[in-house]
């Protein structure tokens, strides 16, 4: 069980019941500071994590909220410090559970919010149980009707961090559809549903647990609207279900949870006092785990001093041709026309060198003259690109001129200017990336910050490490020791290492602005040297 509630100078003991009457209610308001959720302030713009071009999974108020960046997850080692914190939303069917869950995610001044609901790990019903379903003969508040043992692998694995596959159940049809959901990158998990607090191990996962308590009359007026707009139901299927299921299962397995939770939320979202006291728990709560802040950037910038470079890095030959691009390339004087065309020229000879590291296996072919030729093969799957927006998206011509038809990714990763930190912003990566060979793209590499933070979400979705390549026209040797240091099986690939850094993270003699070169713009006073894909 996870700890019980303090608030101001009130001592809480099993659980709290917040706003039981309109007295009490109203002798809380007077002692609880304003806050977001407060009918007198409009609700403070949070965000909710996509990994696909999906539109995102809260609107409020006919607007969309987009995401915040996310700081980094991770230490300098590429290790994942802290879980995501699991919030248990429990109550009767039309409680309004995602109500709450939305109020709360809107108020939440953290970056990515997760809503992770039951109703999506219905079990698949055999034929038998589709012809009771379309009866109204099957009971799907009982908790045979969860898949529990998924249900239990999907949320641990959100709470540690790793993109997760959710089913998308069709009540209309009583099955799941063939299209998973993919859902990344939580830093808190909403999870509600009737039965959130009825399995053991669901239970050891939340850190918060909060009971939607509404009156009875009013979930099935809700449940009739719903069911009757949303689902297709007929009224009287609707009541029968109710009398016969949903009233009994209620009393059976849900209400008697209610010992288990840490707040009880009578009203629903309309109780702005207890949205407004958990929010600010869960505060509480992140800052505990919190580690003391510092500075990607600078860390990096203090390791690795003087090691010989790994192994695992590898730099194309300085032949003349190479020397002579590199030079053009880095002059200052150079227009943006010859930029454009020589470090194309670089990209393409980057990737074709990149290439040979992937392994291959032995084939023999038939020749048109009727003889045996003794060739090689990839030796997997297929290849994807991923570049880090926007200097590394310049790569991506290179990349498919020379690999037919390979799918591509993308990742925006900017510098937060007030912390110096790289921040998530932004992903979209094919279907099935883990079982592919990924070539991640950046134009130059400084300190790795933006690099360290790309591998740790590929390797998030399940892509394993050795099978991650990283190319860049120019690093800089910090940035290859520190993404060597945190990451060994990870090859990395480049024309040239430049050996130094500079105050303001700049790799010395470098190249200058990657993508303000390449694009024509401007670089702003306080830009950063790739991770320029850090500076959109």
């Amino acid at each position: 069980s996870s700890p019980k509630l303090n608030y101001l100078d009130l001592k809480l003991h099993e659980r709290i019941f917040l706003g039981s009457g309109d007295d009490s209610l109203d002798g809380l308001s007077n002692r609880v500071p304003r806050c977001p959720l407060t009918p007198s302030l409009s609700p403070r713009k949070r965000t909710t994590s996509q990994s696909k071009t999906e539109p995102p999974l809260l609107r409020t108020n006919k607007r969309t909220i987009y995401t915040a960046g996310r700081p980094p997850w991770y230490n300098v080692t590429g290790t994942t410090f802290k879980e995501a914190f699991v919030i248990g939303l429990c109550g009767g069917s039309a409680s309004g559970k995602t109500t709450v869950a939305n109020k709360i995610i809107e108020a939440l001044d953290v970056p990515w919010v997760v809503l992770l609901s039951m109703d999506s790990f219905y079990k698949v019903l055999n034929k038998e149980e589709q012809e009771l379903a379309a009866k109204n003969e099957y009971n799907f508040d009982h908790p045979d009707a969860f898949d529990f043992e998924l249900l239990v692998t999907v949320l641990r694995k959100l709470k540690k961090g790793k993109s997760i596959k959710v089913p998308v159940y069709d009540f209309t049809s009583h099955s799941r559809r063939k299209e998973w959901k993919t859902v990344y990158g939580a830093n808190v998990v909403i999870f509600e549903g009737i039965l959130a607090f009825a399995n053991k191990e669901l239970l050891k996962l939340l850190d918060m647990k909060v009971f939607v308590d509404t009156d009875s009359d009013i979930r099935l007026i809700r449940r009739l609207k719903r069911d009757i707009s949303q689902r297709g139901r007929d009224i009287s299927g609707i009541i029968k279900q109710y009398n016969k299921f949903v009233k009994p299962a209620f009393e059976q397995y849900i209400e008697p949870t209610v010992q288990v939770a840490d707040i009880v939320v009578p009203r629903g979202g309309e109780n702005f006092v207890a949205l407004d006291l958990i929010v600010q728990h869960v505060h509480s709560q992140l800052e505990k785990v919190r580690i003391p802040h510092y500075s990607i950037q600078s860390a990096l910038a203090s390791a690795h001093q003087g090691q010989p470079l790994p192994k695992t890095l590898s730099v194309m030959e300085s032949t003349p041709q190479v020397l002579g691009m590199h030079t053009i390339i880095r002059n200052k004087e150079t227009n943006r026309d010859e930029f454009i065309f020589y470090s194309k020229r670089l990209m393409r000879l980057l990737i074709e060198h990149a290439l040979s590291f992937l392994p291959l296996k032995s084939v023999s072919v038939e020749t048109p003259q009727g003889s045996i030729y003794e060739g090689k093969r990839l030796s997997g799957k297929r290849i994807t690109g991923v570049s880090i927006l926007r200097a590394g998206e310049t790569m991506e011509q290179a990349l498919m001129a020379v690999c037919k038809d390979i799918r591509l990714g993308k990742i925006l990763i900017q510098t937060n200017h007030d912390t110096g930190e790289p921040e998530l912003h932004y992903l979209r990566l094919p279907k099935d990336i883990s079982e592919d060979y990924v070539i991640l793209m950046d134009s130059t590499v400084s300190t790795g910050a933006a690099a360290l933070m790309a591998v740790r979400v590929l390797l998030d979705h399940d892509v394993a490490e050795d099978k991650i390549f990283l190319l860049s026209l120019l690093m800089a040797e910090m940035g290859v020791h520190s993404v060597a240091y945190a990451f060994p099986k990870v090859r990395i690939i480049t024309t040239a290492v430049d050996k130094e850094v500079n105050d303001q993270f700049h790799i010395i003699p470098g190249i200058g602005n990657f993508g303000d070169r390449y694009f024509g713009t401007d670089a702003p006073s306080d830009w950063c040297e790739s991770d320029e894909g850090m500076d959109f």
